[in-house]
């Protein structure tokens, strides 16, 4: 294999898996991202990874062919290990399992019913109603069944960013804060190379360039004469603190989701509630509450409670077009944007098939 110097653009958990599995390989990699000074925390962030729930989705998944099932199944495999490689070099990480969905109605558990028959040997189920006969704090209604995952659940997207800058540290990966405004080819001795030019001035010259950066990578492109367009759309979590002070989490999920919002019990009086619910990059506060009540199904418990935090993260979903954008757009310019939902439950896959472009 010809050692490469690459260029990743984009410093969320997309391009710094990308990153830490391209210099695992061997290659010269740098990461450019005008966030890289930033803490990696919730506050004040807009960035998809920072705001993320790590909401890992990856066997109850609706298909079980195609490359939407494939992706997804790939990255379930590899990041058990991947973890277990990162966690020595920060605190332990680890999928906090299982998920349980609850339909939200007779033809959605259909659905159920068909990813239980065709994913029962990968540790999905049908929810038994004794699943929440327990001494804690009651689920939402159960009317229709739903269905418990052993496998998928959440990773921590800050612990996962934070060992992943740690990582990339280690494995000498150069950091460069700064934003990428345009991309040129230039031909020499039959070889394309490529020229980045930053906003501080700065010119870098590599053999290959990864653009991981969600939204900007379509004004990104456009400089090398491509078109990849995209929308944002806005995800947004909520911090409660809940005032049923005799309650606890005794038999609850990691990740507990119905109507289309995850609930992630936290401390025994915390739960954070998230959902990608709107088009746009700015968040509606009506949706605050649809949240909270979870569109009608939330317990007294739950609407008893005080909103604590707000964030809210940009999500990039391609126009058109599948997500994730996965090409190789010409030789040396690799696209590896546009996941929507699920950058955390990619990442791993999508590294390893940049990894394969890149070999070819």
């Amino acid at each position: 294999m010809a050692i490469q110097d690459i260029a990743i653009i984009g410093g969320g958990i997309v391009g710094s898996t990308t990153a830490f599995h391209l210099a695992k390989l061997g290659h010269n990699v740098m990461i450019i991202d005008p966030e890289l000074s930033k803490p990696i925390s919730y506050k004040d962030s807009i960035t998809g990874s920072k705001a993320s729930l790590g909401i890992l989705m990856g066997y109850v998944f609706r298909r079980s062919s195609g490359r939407s099932w494939k992706l997804r199944k790939r990255s379930m495999e590899l990041w058990p290990s991947l973890l277990q490689t990162l966690s020595k070099s920060d605190s332990l990480l680890q999928i906090e399992t299982p998920l349980i969905q609850i339909a939200k109605n007779h033809q959605e558990m259909e659905w159920i019913k068909k990813i239980i028959n065709e994913k029962s040997h990968l540790g999905v189920a049908q929810l038994k109603s004794t699943s929440k006969e327990s001494q804690g704090r009651s689920w939402p209604e159960v009317i229709y069944g739903g269905l418990i995952s052993k496998q998928d659940g959440r990773i921590d997207p800050i612990k996962l960013l934070k060992s992943l800058m740690i990582s990339l540290e280690k494995l000498q990966v150069d950091k460069i804060n700064a934003k990428v405004i345009s991309l040129q080819r230039v031909s020499t001795n039959k070889k394309v190379k490529w020229k980045l030019n930053l906003n501080s001035h700065s010119i870098i010259n590599t053999d290959c360039i990864i653009i991981c950066s969600a939204l900007g990578s379509q004004s990104l492109l456009k400089t090398a004469g491509h078109e990849y367009p995209m929308e944002s759309v806005l995800g947004q979590v909520i911090q409660l603190k809940l005032h049923d002070h005799e309650g606890n989490w005794e038999n609850w999920p990691s990740v507990l989701n119905i109507n289309g919002i995850n609930l992630i019990p936290q401390k025994n009086n915390e739960l954070l509630v998230g959902a990608t619910l709107e088009k746009g990059d700015q968040p509606n506060k009506l949706n605050l509450e649809s949240l909270k009540n979870l569109n009608g199904k939330a317990p007294n418990w739950l609407l008893s409670s005080s909103i604590e935090n707000h964030w809210y993260g940009i999500r990039a979903k391609p126009v058109n077009q599948a997500a994730p954008l996965l090409e190789k757009i010409e030789p040396g310019l690799i696209l590896n944007a546009g996941h929507y939902r699920n950058g955390i439950l990619l990442a791993p896959a999508c590294a390893e098939w940049v990894a394969k472009q890149i070999e070819n």
